[in-house]
């Protein structure tokens, strides 16, 4: 009897120590609904989660426009959704085996991204990326930049923790450090950051706010208020996007979102990716 009772008390230990575990989760639905709470979520394995509907989206590859995937990779991505009636957040997770979180020649990165339509109108733009003058907002995770936020540096050592680098010039024990030679030394092997490119970082949080007005029309977005955070999981990636409540969409209204996913050990970036068409977004009233 005792040996039952401990078995039960570690159980129900463990079940309470994770967020997403030991509790029922709600029955699958045809929309993303968006449930009412006061304060949003920023972490994928917080306990609110669980009490969120799960919208289980299938991923089509994006065969449209060059460059195409034309072989399937992630079969679907799961979507929770959470608001405060000004701000959404989403939990996006898949399935993904291998952790590609490194920006390294000759390999991609994992990502997520999530789609609204600037105005809400009857006729809809296009999910591919939204239409000339009907354009779209984006938020979009990379797992490269979360590891940046997370901590990890850019050095060879940082992203090749087995590698040995013999010497970095602007690391010359003859430059003091500080110097203006030293600077001007480490702005000649980091042309980007020296240029004041922002994907060259360093970042302070792991998404970009872009816009698009279809495909090959992508560029920063004019806001810049979207926040994520990604953790792996025990299969594969949970990431939370959230950003302000879309246009045109306010507490017991509607709207519609779409999703895409990249699994860079399958060689996906930029237009090759798995991506869903628009889905109806129905956000709870107060």
């Amino acid at each position: 009897m005792t040996h039952r009772l401990t078995l039960a008390v570690l159980v129900a230990v463990l079940a309470g120590g994770c967020g997403m575990c030991g509790r029922a989760a709600p029955p699958a639905s045809p929309d993303v609904i968006a449930v009412m709470r006061p304060t949003l979520p920023a972490d994928p394995d917080d306990r609110a989660w669980a009490d969120a509907p799960v919208h289980v989206a299938p991923l089509l590859l994006q065969d449209l426009v060059e460059p195409r995937l034309l072989e399937p990779s992630t079969p679907e991505v799961r979507v929770r959704a959470i608001t405060n009636g000004v701000q959404i957040a989403f939990r996006l997770e898949w399935d993904d085996p291998i952790d590609d979180n490194r920006p390294v020649p000759a390999s991609f990165v994992d990502a997520c991204a999530i789609q609204v339509p600037v105005a809400l109108t009857a006729d809809l733009p296009a999910p591919q990326m939204g239409e000339a003058q009907r354009p779209v907002e984006i938020t979009y995770w990379r797992a490269s930049w979360q590891a940046v936020v997370d901590g990890r540096g850019d050095s060879i050592k940082d992203l090749f923790p087995g590698a040995l680098p013999d010497h970095y010039p602007f690391e010359a024990a003859s430059l003091p450090p500080n110097s203006p030679e030293r600077q001007a030394m480490a702005g000649r092997f980091a042309p980007a950051r020296t240029l004041g490119n922002p994907m060259a970082g360093p970042r302070d949080r792991p998404v970009q706010d872009l816009i698009a007005s279809g495909p090959g029309t992508l560029e920063p977005g004019p806001s810049t208020d979207s926040a994520g955070r990604g953790r792996r999981s025990a299969t594969g990636w949970a990431v939370v996007l959230s950003r302000r409540l879309p246009a045109d969409v306010t507490p017991g209204g509607r709207g519609q979102i779409a999703f895409a996913v990249w699994e860079g050990s399958h060689g996906e970036v930029g237009a090759r990716k798995m991506r869903t068409g628009w889905v109806p977004l129905v956000v709870e009233r107060q």
